[in-house]
Parts: structure tokens; C-alpha cells; sequence
């Protein structure tokens, strides 16, 4: 009579260990997080986001099993501010990464992303994460200033941008008409280490994909949080030679088209070894093409204006958020920014948000579990330290106007505001200020309590290295 008893502790036995049982326990441990930043890439350049002619297969494979955000903002419309923006949850404004003259870092600038901000990297690393970084810093080059410095316990890839270091005995028309990773004396950087100069820029985005892989195999076993920032398709364009050539949309689309094989491999890593089911990875961009470059620049699709505009083809840009189990696939059509994925990531991580500062961001998991809309309502869009327009709801209001191409800059105050309903008009083609004075008078109030609120930081993209 006590045969059944014992059968029946065998099988709830036998249970424990099944894989059933190990997936919940995965499931209940740490969350790994991946974000891949691209370069100047625009709204248009995904083949989910739109392009005609560009293949991105992994990426839109992305958008169909996790979340296509088609209003995600970054906070800034260009490299340097906006690059500070995404791993500090702060305005560029706040910390001191922002400048109406120098608008980003370069190989003579002497600031970079202070000490005392706290990124992602060095939050998840105080919740026992193992943190990487891999690509474009662009937050500043001398030690006190790296990866290294700002929580990160490994940093591969090009301090500044790809096209800085050009070499002076070539016109910049001629380094950009036909690119040579020669023409550009980019060094090639291990954690505070110089190890290839100028970096072989034709083989860089084969071999971050590569370092991805590894750091992800080699931290299987613990939480992780890999930053991946491409410094393509940033001008001057390179693809290694299984790319090159291979795009129906030229040397653009082969840049494309190789970073977005480039996020196969780190996908088809985090499955080999079973950790895609604990993992979320965000596919997003720095800001919106660079137009000026025209064939070799992006497309920002049906967005007005480009890089270097706070128009929405400036920074408006493509977002895609992956996360097998976790993230509720659909389209979100509501507000994110980059501003958001601090605190999102660190509400997820189980870490704790630090209350001696002002964070911009909101927590967007319980979009990501589909349970409500976003929290996020209003954005605010800063060019240098001028506050270029509003958003609220789906109302922008403008108080500058400039160059919808960004260069030259033309940054004008206007003397008449312009406000454009992104709901229904996203190219931004029909003001509506006159038709809806009560919306234009309550963005004024937002924008006048936020600008009376703010304290700009000291600025650091002014400091120069002394001769």
C-alpha cells in the first residue's frame, strides 16, 4: 500500500529537475540587458521601419517578437549629448554634455561625461552585473573620462567618431568620395589602451559583433549588461568585403545590412546559450541622419529634417525592444526616449535608483509587459542649451526654427510659434497654432516652469587641451 506514496515522491522528484522546472528558475534570476546604439541611422533605415531596399531581416524578425516603437525620441540631435543622455537617464543639459559651440567632443577637447553622474553600467554593477562596453564612447577619450571610469569592466572600440583624425594631407571632398580607414587616424582602443591605429575600419563592425559574442558566452553564468554602440553608419562609410557591394541600397544599405547581421549573431548567441528567454535587448539610434552626405547619409522616411534639427527627423528614431517571454510583442505608437532606459533597466535589474539627483526618464516595463500605456507625455527638445520645442501629447510645439538639413545651422528664434498635431501630421507640414491657441498656451506654461526649474551644468564640450 505504500508503493503509490513512493512512486509519487520519485516523480515529484524527477520533476525538480526537469527542464520545466530549470526555465521557471531562469526565468527568476537577474535579467540580462543588451542595447546596440547605431550611428546616425534614420528613421527610414530599417526594413520594419519602412525602406524599400535595405534588408534587415534580424532586426524586423525583432520588431515581429518584441515591441516596434514608432515615437521614441533621443534627447539630443547629435553624437556627443545624446550618447550621454542614454546611459545617464539625465538631460545633456544637466550634465554638462551640451554646448551652442562646440556641439560634440573631439581629439583636442579635454572634458568629457563627469565622474559623479551615474550610468547604467555603474548602477547595474553596484546589483552584481557584469557591464562591457564595445564601440563609439564619444564621452570623452583621456582615462578619467572612458568606459572604465563609468562603470564598465571592459571597453573595446573607437573613442570618438569614425571621421575625426583625418589626416592633412587629404581634402575632406576626397576622404569622403572614396573613404580609406587610412585617411582617418582613429585609434582602435582596449579598455585605456591604444591597440590599432588608425583602426581597420573596413573589418570594425565584424569584430564588435565578435567581441559581443564573446563577452556574452564568457558571462553565460551571471547577469550582464553589454553597450553596444556602432560607429557606423556615421560618415565615412565602411563595410568588410562579404557586405560591400551586396546592398541594393549601395554602400549605405552594406553598412546597414552588415550591422543588422551583425544583431543575428548576438541573438543566435544569446540562444546557443540559453539566454534569450532572460535577456532584453533595445535596437535604437544615436539621432537622425546626417543629410548633408546625401547618398551616404540615411533616410528619416516621412520625418522632416535630419541630424543636427530638433525636428522630428532629427531625433525621432527607429526603436526596437526585444525580449522573448517579457516583452509583449506589438506596436507602440505613445512616447519613449533613451531617457527612459535607465530607469526602465534598473527597475528590471532590481536595482536601486539613486534619490540625490533629477532623472528625465520614466519606467517603461509595464509597457513592455503590455499591462498600460506609456508614462512618458511630454518631451523636451534641446538644441545646445536652448530649449528648441515641446512635446505634449501629440502636440509639438516650436519656439526656433533652423536648416531642416542641420548644416549649416541656422538656428533662428521664431517670432511666431508653430505647433504641429504628430498624431495626425508626423511630417510636420500643418501648423496649427492658430486653430489651437489653448494647446499653445499650456506647452508655453510646461516649457516656462520647466526652463525656470532647470539647472544647466557646467559645460564640458568647451574645454580644450592645452598646447
Amino acid at each position: 500500500m505504500r508503493r503509490p506514496l513512493i512512486y509519487l515522491q520519485l516523480v515529484v522528484l524527477f520533476l525538480s529537475f526537469t527542464p520545466l522546472a530549470f526555465s521557471q528558475s531562469t526565468k527568476e534570476s537577474k535579467p540580462n540587458f543588451i542595447i546596440i546604439f547605431t550611428d546616425d541611422q534614420g528613421y527610414g533605415d530599417l526594413g520594419a521601419f519602412g525602406h524599400p531596399t535595405i534588408k534587415t531581416p534580424n532586426i524586423d524578425q525583432m520588431a515581429v517578437e518584441g515591441q516596434k516603437w514608432t515615437s521614441f525620441y533621443v534627447a539630443a540631435n547629435v553624437c556627443t549629448p545624446s550618447r550621454s543622455a542614454i546611459l545617464t537617464g539625465r538631460l545633456p543639459v544637466r550634465t554638462g554634455m551640451y554646448s551652442n559651440k562646440r556641439r560634440v567632443l573631439f581629439p583636442d577637447s579635454d572634458g568629457g561625461l563627469p565622474a559623479y553622474e551615474n550610468t547604467i553600467a555603474k548602477l547595474l554593477k553596484g546589483a552584481g552585473y557584469s557591464t562591457a562596453a564595445i564601440g563609439k564612447w564619444h564621452l570623452g577619450h583621456l582615462p578619467q573620462y572612458l568606459p572604465t571610469s563609468h562603470g564598465f569592466d571592459s571597453y573595446f572600440g573607437i573613442p570618438y567618431s569614425n571621421d575625426m583624425d583625418r589626416v592633412n594631407d587629404i581634402t575632406a571632398k576626397e576622404a569622403f568620395a572614396d573613404s580609406k580607414f587610412e585617411y582617418f587616424n582613429v585609434p582602435l582602443m582596449r579598455n585605456t589602451e591604444i591597440i590599432e591605429r588608425p583602426a581597420d575600419q573596413n573589418t570594425i563592425t565584424k569584430r564588435y559583433a565578435a567581441e559581443a559574442v564573446e563577452f556574452i558566452s564568457s558571462n553565460k553564468d551571471k547577469p550582464f549588461f553589454l553597450y553596444l554602440a556602432h560607429s557606423l553608419p556615421h560618415v565615412p562609410l565602411f563595410a568588410s568585403g562579404d557586405f560591400r557591394g551586396k546592398s541594393e541600397r549601395g554602400l549605405y544599405g552594406d553598412v546597414i545590412e552588415e550591422i543588422d547581421w551583425s544583431v543575428g549573431e548576438i541573438l543566435r548567441a544569446l540562444k546557443e546559450n540559453g539566454l534569450d528567454e532572460n535577456t532584453y535587448v533595445i535596437f535604437t539610434s544615436d539621432n537622425g541622419p546626417w543629410l548633408v552626405y546625401n547618398e551616404q547619409g540615411g533616410s528619416a522616411g516621412s520625418l522632416y529634417g535630419g541630424k543636427g534639427t530638433s525636428y522630428e527627423g532629427g531625433v525621432r528614431v527607429p526603436t526596437v525592444i526585444w525580449g522573448p517571454g517579457n516583452v509583449k510583442p506589438g506596436v507602440i505608437s505613445k512616447m519613449g526616449s533613451t531617457l527612459d532606459l535607465l530607469p526602465t533597466i534598473t527597475t528590471l535589474a532590481g536595482a536601486k535608483m539613486p534619490q540625490d539627483r533629477i532623472y528625465d526618464g520614466f519606467d517603461l516595463s509595464p509597457v513592455l509587459r503590455g499591462e498600460n500605456a506609456t508614462p512618458r507625455d511630454e518631451m523636451f527638445y534641446y538644441h545646445g542649451n536652448r530649449l528648441f520645442a515641446v512635446r505634449k501629447g501629440d502636440f509639438k510645439l516650436y519656439f526656433y526654427s533652423n536648416n531642416p538639413a542641420g548644416y549649416p545651422e541656422k538656428l533662428e528664434k521664431l517670432e511666431k510659434v508653430t505647433l504641429f498635431n504628430l498624431g495626425h501630421d508626423p511630417s510636420e507640414r500643418f501648423d496649427l497654432a492658430d486653430q489651437y491657441p489653448e494647446i499653445v498656451k499650456e506647452i508655453q506654461e510646461i516649457a516656462k516652469k520647466h526652463s525656470a526649474e532647470m539647472v544647466f551644468g557646467e559645460t564640458q564640450l568647451e574645454k580644450r587641451i592645452e598646447d
